[in-house]
C-alpha cells in the first residue's frame, strides 16, 4: 500500500516561495511506470494538475503552471518536492501529493482531475497566502 504525506509551511507570504514536500512510503519513487502529482484545490473550486514527475525522472507541468512550478524528487529521502515562486493569494489552497501506475509509461494527464484518476492520494495540506 503506498502511502503519500504532505508536509510544509501552512503560511506563506505574497511574493515568496512556496515549498512543499510529500513523503512516499510502499513504493520507491523511482519505480518504472510510477506518476508522481501535485494537485491544488482553491477554496469553493475544483481539483487543479499542477505538474507530475515520474519515476525515471521527467517532469511534465499544466500550460497554466508550467512557467512557475517546479516539481522534483529528493531519491534518498523518497520525497516529492514542489516549489511555486512568487505566489499571490490565488494560490492559497489544499495542495494533495497523487500517483498513479502506467506499466505503459504512457501518461494521459487531466488537468481537471477527479479522485478516480489516481490510485493513492496523500490527505492533503492547507497552504494559506497572506501578509
Amino acid at each position: 500500500q503506498v502511502q503519500l504525506q504532505e508536509s510544509g509551511p501552512g503560511l506563506v507570504k505574497p511574493s515568496q516561495t512556496l515549498s512543499l514536500t510529500c513523503t512516499v512510503s510502499g513504493a520507491s519513487i523511482t519505480t518504472d511506470g510510477y506518476y508522481w502529482s501535485w494537485i491544488r484545490q482553491p477554496p469553493g473550486k475544483g481539483l487543479e494538475w499542477i505538474g507530475y514527475i515520474s519515476g525515471s525522472g521527467n517532469t511534465h507541468y499544466s500550460p497554466s503552471h508550467r512557467s512557475r512550478a517546479s516539481v522534483s524528487r529528493d531519491i534518498s529521502k523518497n520525497q516529492i518536492n514542489l516549489q511555486l515562486p512568487s505566489v499571490t493569494p490565488e494560490d492559497t489552497a489544499v495542495y494533495f501529493c497523487a500517483s498513479r501506475r502506467e506499466p505503459s509509461n504512457i501518461m494521459v494527464v487531466n488537468t481537471t482531475p477527479q479522485l478516480s484518476d489516481y490510485d493513492y492520494w496523500g490527505q492533503g495540506f492547507q497552504v494559506t497566502v497572506s501578509a
